[in-house]
């Protein structure tokens, strides 16, 4: 687990995406070998991943902020509804069996990966963003699959900002505090749901762990900063099949652990 929080802080700074994308899947691998109760395991997995998450955003937001990369403006008009969809999110998790996590991890996780692998660099969809107040189902689903796939704001909101003429440094950069956004209230209603679960491990708070906390938090943390750097030294197209990469790589671990055969 602590080899996982310093990849999954490298990818943090690199592709805005909190870490979630992996920590999930090695979560769910580790929880398992420990005999954790399969009805609960995603929920776990999920619930600890966003709590990760929250110094992991902050660390990495704070390198993007400093390099002026942020759209502060997009983060005003957003904020208040991707929590909503947050909590949202947190909360229908609760009435969610562990394989149907899985099962919207790995379905979304491989479609955004698609999208960004087949689009062209430099051809997005559309010349920006629907006009407020069109634009606000936006950030409220992003709120709800983000949580219910207990990942950042990146996943999503790398390909969306990129697919509305948002430079890939930027989107990236602006995903980071998405990822803050989605992960605190999303955090707190995976405490609220998973509230009292006779089954939950050791030193759990509702449904996330705070021994997985302790193991992951501290590295995300060392290590956002230097993805971060990576992230404004190497070629956007790079960055994009890179983050592609990985999305797909875990979806078909998650895949497969939803239909049972890993």
């Amino acid at each position: 687990m602590v080899a996982t929080g310093a990849l999954a802080g490298v990818l943090a700074g690199l592709l805005g995406v909190g870490g979630g994308i992996v920590i999930v899947p090695v979560l769910s691998v580790i929880l398992a070998v420990l005999g954790v109760e399969p009805a609960i395991l995603m929920h776990v997995a999920v619930g600890t991943s966003l709590l990760t998450i929250v110094p992991t955003s902050i660390s990495s937001a704070r390198s993007h902020a400093r390099r002026g990369a942020v759209d502060w403006s997009l983060i005003k008009r957003w904020a208040a509804t991707i929590v909503v969809g947050a909590i949202l999110g947190g909360l229908a998790a609760g009435q969610l069996r562990s394989a149907q996590l899985s099962l919207v991890f790995a379905v979304i996780a491989l479609a955004v990966a698609l999208f960004m692998l087949l689009r062209r660099e430099g051809q997005p969809l559309f010349q920006g963003l629907p006009r407020t107040p069109l634009d606000q189902p936006i950030p409220l689903t992003m709120g709800v699959i983000s949580t219910l796939m207990g990942i950042g704001g990146g996943t999503l909101g790398v390909p969306l900002l990129s697919a509305c003429a948002y430079p890939v440094r930027q989107a990236v950069a602006t995903a980071s505090v998405f990822g803050l956004l989605i992960a605190v209230p999303g955090s707190i209603g995976f405490v609220v749901s998973g509230w009292g679960h006779p089954d939950l491990p050791p030193f759990s708070l509702g449904y996330p762990n705070l021994l997985g906390l302790v193991c992951i938090a501290p590295l995300t943390i060392v290590f956002a900063p230097l993805g971060a750097k990576i992230a404004h030294t190497i070629r956007p197209g790079l960055l994009r099949v890179l983050f592609a990469l990985f999305l797909i790589a875990t979806a078909v671990k998650m895949l497969l652990a939803a239909l049972g055969i890993f």
